[in-house]
């Protein structure tokens, strides 16, 4: 009895499925750094302005707020690829 011809070809997967990431979109890397750099002057212009500026009313609680958009830029090099 004749045998059938099997397709022993092997099989190729996507490699975006192989565990490899996506690299990250385009605006990723300035959006980032923008934010370590805004929380960065928002804390020099506190300092600089002796608690007139950026925001007076919030007096040293300004120096969370700058802290707290800096961390925003470290948190995302963490999914920086």
């Amino acid at each position: 009895m004749a045998r059938a011809k099997t397709n022993t070809k092997p099989v190729r997967t996507d490699e975006s499925t192989s565990g490899e990431q996506a690299p990250n979109p385009v605006w990723f890397k300035p959006v980032m750094f923008g934010f370590m750099l805004l929380g960065l002057a928002w804390i020099i212009l506190f300092y600089v302005s002796q608690g007139t500026l950026p925001v007076k009313d919030l007096g040293s609680w300004n120096i969370l707020i700058g802290f707290g958009i800096a961390f925003v830029g470290f948190l995302m090099t963490t999914r920086w690829r």
